[in-house]
């Protein structure tokens, strides 16, 4: 596991935009951490790499946001309100692991049936009012040799 200190908003956001210049279709990522932890902000980092921040919504009342561009789909779950997997399975969520990067906010409830090589980053509040503490750990072996320390600015 590494970890990765942001120590505001920005530097969250810095953080995103800088991993996401890495993402790729089929890549698969887990936030977790609670309500107002900065998942969401970290999202935003991530889409403005790919000139889609002025579309982010939070999914908190859809299961999944969709974001194109010419280059990638990126495709953002908040799985919040979903009762369990079978219900993730019903609405075909498995169908999008491979049309672009997706992106699942309390994905925990769904690392049953995620790809083998997956990253998952918990979110936890720090000391300070916008320090976010990131613990980032890998599945399977695509993600095993990155350093994200080198992400953040």
């Amino acid at each position: 596991m590494q970890e990765v200190i942001c120590t505001s908003e920005i530097q969250t956001k810095m953080f995103a935009k800088n991993l996401a210049a890495d993402l790729n279709k089929g890549d698969v990522l887990v936030l977790s951490g609670e309500l107002g932890a900065g998942k969401t902000k970290f999202v935003e980092g991530l889409l403005m790499h790919f000139g889609l921040q002025d579309e982010i919504s939070s999914p908190t009342f859809t299961i999944v946001n969709e974001y194109h561009n010419e280059k990638i789909d990126v495709y953002h779950f908040d799985l919040y309100r979903l009762a369990d997997i079978y219900e993730f399975e019903n609405i075909g969520g498995e169908e999008y692991f491979n049309k672009g990067i997706c992106i699942f906010e309390w994905g925990e409830l769904i690392e049953d049936i995620l790809p083998n090589d997956y990253i998952k980053i918990t979110f936890e509040k720090g000391a300070e009012e916008e320090q976010r503490n990131l613990k980032i750990e890998t599945f399977g072996t695509k993600y095993e040799n990155m350093d994200f320390a080198k992400y953040k600015e």
